[in-house]
């Protein structure tokens, strides 16, 4: 019979260390970007500064900094903040242009009250989406997991190890859309196999970066592989494939050569199927990591203080 894997406690304090320091809370001080009453972003006050100074379009007031209220549709909204991220970008305040859209709206699920260029997401603090897949050989009792290296052009995280497949849900698509569009493009996994993947919940991170604040929602899946299964990179944005043994994994996780995401995507797997059992003593750090607080601060109701 197979001895089911599971993490060194020594090994999973180095993961909680790492992670609770890469994924810790914000602490710069964020003014609420309010849009038709809701709160949908944060945005640092230099940026709010810089925001202002488009008298037509933005306003500041005791709540925060608010969206003009002739802008009364998704459209009109969409297409004036297309205009403020091109003048962002040309001013080099944003990472790499994207040309791809989020849908902002004011809770997961909600109406679209606009749709933003993805450059332009963490400087303004709006909750994005997306979908990431652990790549998985062999059976959860003994496995091993494919890596990929993220291009060294790529906008964010450039060279790092990430997730076999991981990308952002574009407005006008879902999860499960994205991850087989994701996994055929990145590692080139066939749509047939690409929708076995098994949905497996969801993580959170809220945290501080160059670029602005990242609010983002995980849609986690488990992709199970076949053993001859090699991946192949079909767009360019990963450079190289590693198949890894649990304890390589563990190993990479204590460093800060994978992404903070995908860290948190494996570390969730890991959890879930007990490989980090309910008694260890990291466990609850970890745990905790999972799913934080949707904002840099609980903000009072937006009819008074």
């Amino acid at each position: 019979m197979k001895k089911r894997w599971i993490a060194p406690s020594e090994a999973v304090a180095g993961v909680a260390y790492r992670l609770g320091r890469v994924l810790a809370a914000p602490r710069a001080a964020y003014e609420p970007f309010i849009v038709a009453g809701h709160i949908i972003g944060w945005i640092a006050p230099d940026r709010v500064q810089r925001l202002a100074r488009w008298r037509n379009v933005f306003h500041r007031s005791e709540r925060g900094i608010e969206l003009a209220p002739r802008l009364d549709t998704p459209q009109a909204r969409t297409s004036t903040l297309a205009e403020v991220a091109r003048a962002l970008s040309a001013e080099y305040a944003l990472t790499a242009w994207r040309d791809e859209r989020y849908a902002v709206t004011p809770g997961l699920g909600g109406p679209t009250l606009f749709e933003l260029e993805r450059a332009a997401a963490r400087y303004f603090g709006i909750h994005t989406v997306a979908a990431h897949a652990n790549g998985l050989v062999g059976d959860d009792d003994r496995w091993q997991m494919w890596l990929a290296r993220r291009s060294p052009t790529k906008a964010i995280d450039p060279g790092l190890l990430d997730n076999l497949v991981g990308g952002g849900v574009a407005a006008g698509s879902n999860a499960a859309a994205t991850l087989v569009k994701e996994a055929s493009e990145e590692a080139g996994v066939a749509t047939e196999l690409a929708r076995r993947a098994r949905p497996a919940g969801s993580v959170d991170i809220c945290r501080d970066q160059r670029d602005g604040l990242q609010r983002e929602t995980i849609h986690v899946y488990d992709l199970w592989l076949p053993a001859d299964f090699v991946p192949a990179n079909q767009d360019g944005e990963a450079v190289e494939h590693r198949l890894c043994v649990p304890d390589v994994v563990l190993s990479i996780l204590q460093e800060d050569e994978i992404t903070a995401d995908a860290s948190l995507v494996i570390v969730d797997m890991l959890l879930r199927h007990r490989h980090i059992p309910s008694d260890d003593p990291s466990y609850a750090a970890l745990e905790a990591l999972r799913h934080p607080a949707a904002s840099p601060r609980q903000p009072d109701e937006l009819s008074g203080r």
